[in-house]
């Protein structure tokens, strides 16, 4: 523990952390931007903001942390349980973990956490993604801009520590591994399937610690019917393959080489904490996420009919109409969002949904304490292919009848002026009306009713200053015109300074 001169110094004006906070968690550069000493005044702001006001009267404050492979985790997960117990905040240390790990190690132990990654990015970077008790969301609507305030005090004025010793949090260590593997099992069950040949690539990333305990027997589980063969499993936060980011095209392609080399049934790519899972079939072609979560969530909307109840589904609203379409043709009550891993979860827990989706390959469960989990998402597929007896790209067709451009990004300075003027110029000049327009995330302009059936998104970054246009269409020549004339008013607005 630092000396109380160490942490009562004044460290001068309160600093600026707007480019560190993000809209749903932490992320920046080590150590130009998330430093120890920052990462030891956020832990203090945590402290303040969530864990202590969640505790129960008379009972110790208690918060629970883990980090992925990225060398720069244990220094700054040490940073920050300093200051969490510098706050009298009791630490539960669990070391490495995949992000959903410490989403079941929350909601085990019903405590707020706090998970070191920064996901996809590149190597340089790191972050935190916290969570209240039982993995409930803290975003910038839930405490997280009130913890980059305080955290920008602590850094100026420094982190103050209890004079008595007892008053200062302890620091212990629990191994979860095993009991999340076990959890996931339980909640589907692939003793039954037909024997699948599965190529997964970890990128480096957490996978490769989560992947042999849960598809495999490195957690003590009964073995699977599963040949699983592994791409990039060595733990490596420098990335020396390729970025485990796949919802980059070309991080898929040694993926798909595998799976075809393999003659295997199936690909699996996880990003770098393995919260996120992307799918490729028999032939080495994706399966969009949004196909993932249209087959996921049938699956959940029948058991829960099966029990007697009606489910409710979550998409955000940048998702395939497929997603839509077929819960509700299922019998489920369908609840559309903002994109975010936030907004998502406050919603899944509002309407108790059994199942929620994103279509950059976030799956939400309310069996997993209505967070995301790309494992748990892996099972459910691997359990509907290996349930039946037709290729991975004959179940996925179904879920895959319109056409989408896939997130297209542009740098605009002046977002507002740029959606305004895409959606003016659209109606008036191309003829697109009737159409429908609604602002719940940026503006979406629908055609969707009658034909030619098409519909688009224009939102801004939640992390850059870009313009993301994502267009879907019921044939591709429908949306490839829409995509490229809407890409035109854009990049015309540019040309102009907007």
């Amino acid at each position: 523990m630092p000396t109380d001169d160490a942490v009562t110094a004044a460290a001068g004006p309160a600093p600026d952390l707007s480019d560190l906070i993000k809209a749903d968690d932490v992320r920046g550069v080590v150590p130009d931007q998330l430093s120890p000493e920052v990462a030891r005044a956020i832990g203090a702001a945590f402290a303040d903001v969530v864990v202590v006001p969640e505790a129960s009267a008379g009972v110790r404050p208690q918060a629970v942390v883990a980090h992925d492979m990225r060398a720069s985790g244990p220094g700054l997960v040490a940073a920050f349980t300093d200051g969490l117990t510098s706050r009298g905040v009791d630490v539960t240390l669990i070391g490495l973990a995949s992000t959903d790990g410490l989403y079941y190690a929350s909601g085990l132990l019903d405590v707020p956490g706090a998970m070191f990654t920064a996901s996809h990015n590149p190597a340089a970077y790191n972050g935190i993604t916290m969570c209240r008790a039982s993995a409930r969301p803290v975003g910038q609507d839930s405490g997280l801009a009130d913890i980059g305030d305080v955290a920008a005090q602590y850094l100026a004025t420094g982190v103050p520590v209890p004079t008595d010793d007892d008053a200062v949090g302890r620091v212990s260590e629990r191994d979860l591994l095993a009991g999340y593997a076990g959890f996931l099992r339980s909640l589907v069950d692939l003793s039954a399937i037909r024997p699948l040949t599965v190529v997964v690539d970890a990128g480096n990333g957490m996978a490769g610690f989560t992947a042999p305990a849960v598809l495999g027997t490195g957690a003590g589980l009964p073995a699977l019917p599963l040949d699983v063969v592994p791409l990039y499993f060595e733990l490596d936060g420098t990335f020396p393959n390729h970025e485990a980011n796949p919802l980059e095209p070309s991080n898929l392609l040694d993926l798909q080489a595998a799976v075809v080399a393999h003659s295997a049934d199936i690909g699996l790519a996880f990003d770098g904490d393995a919260d996120r899972c992307f799918v490729v079939d028999e032939h080495g072609d994706p399966v969009g996420p949004s196909a993932i979560t249209a087959l996921v969530g049938l699956r959940e909307i029948a058991r829960e009919r099966a029990a007697g109840r009606t489910p409710t589904i979550i998409h955000n609203l940048i998702t395939s109409r497929v997603v839509p379409d077929l819960a509700r043709a299922a019998g489920a009550t369908v609840v559309r969002t903002r994109v975010g891993h936030s907004f998502i979860q406050a919603e899944m827990a509002k309407h108790d949904a059994v199942f929620g989706g994103e279509h950059s390959a976030h799956y939400y469960f309310r069996d997993f304490f209505f967070a995301d989990s790309g494992m748990l998402a892996a099972l459910h597929v691997l359990a509907a292919l290996g349930g039946q007896s037709h290729p991975l790209s004959a179940l996925a067709e179904q879920y895959q009848p319109y056409c989408a451009s896939g997130e297209i990004s542009s740098r605009v300075a002046d977002l507002p002026s740029a959606r305004a003027r895409v959606v003016l110029a659209y109606v008036t000049d191309h003829g697109a009306g009737p159409v429908e327009v609604d602002e719940l995330d940026g503006l979406t302009v629908s055609h969707w009713g009658t034909s030619p059936q098409w519909w688009f998104n224009l939102r801004a970054s939640n992390t850059e200053p870009l313009l993301r246009l994502n267009v879907e269409a019921a044939d591709e020549d429908i949306m490839v015109k829409v995509r490229d004339d809407v890409l035109a008013l854009v990049r015309a607005g540019l040309a102009e300074g907007i």
